[in-house]
């Protein structure tokens, strides 16, 4: 299983990659695995503020439709439009081409509350 060591993550399986104040949110290998094939994401909360773990949208996979909280407060500054004709980016490359929103951070001292790599290997393996 993938659990890059330079990214942050929740306890429901989102993945964040800071860059100054600016996120970017995906899912897990973990979630992604779990979901099975993804057929649809949708993001209805773009160029919205909100706070850490409303959510932000829903990612639909064959069997089951799961909502996406979001990791830190903030604005949804953009969506991965290239979703929208191939979900399944997020089942082949989760970290890389597969991610779904970046936000731009209202508050960095929630990055605190985010787990280490480490941290989230021990969550999933409990």
């Amino acid at each position: 299983m993938n659990i890059p060591s330079e990214l942050k993550y929740t306890k429901d399986h989102e993945w964040v990659r800071i860059e100054g104040d600016v996120a970017t949110v995906g899912i897990t290998d973990f979630a992604q695995g779990e979901l099975g094939d993804i057929v649809y994401v949708e993001v209805d909360t773009l160029d919205e503020t909100l706070d850490a773990e409303e959510v932000f949208g829903t990612v639909e996979a064959v069997k089951t439709v799961s909502d996406l909280f979001l990791p830190l407060s903030g604005e949804i500054i953009e969506f991965n439009e290239g979703l929208e004709n191939e979900p399944e980016k997020v089942n082949s490359d989760p970290y890389g081409d597969g991610w779904m929103i970046k936000l731009k951070i209202d508050d960095d001292s929630q990055i605190e509350n985010l787990l280490s790599a480490e941290d989230y290997k021990a969550l999933i393996s409990a």
